[in-house]
């Protein structure tokens, strides 16, 4: 069976930025693993999300802090 297309569309910046931003307020740990964003999507958008991130060689199991990279925290 051939995997379809999720009908939503992020694009990896927008799943990026999210990250940030909750990495920024503390709501995560940039060393937290990125499946722990689908807490804070809407369930129907989380395929799409699974699917962007794996189209850039990324693993759920993976950190945030491989999809987000370094910056100057100011909080660690």
């Amino acid at each position: 069976m051939t995997p379809t297309l999720p009908t939503i569309r992020l694009d990896l910046d927008a799943i990026r930025q999210e990250a940030v931003h909750l990495v920024e307020q503390g709501i995560l740990h940039y060393q937290q693993p990125l499946y722990l964003l689908a807490s804070y999507f809407p369930a129907r958008e989380w395929p799409a999300i699974e699917w962007e991130l794996e189209q850039h060689d990324y693993l759920l199991r993976d950190r945030l802090i491989d999809l987000i990279g370094h910056r100057a925290w100011r909080s660690d």
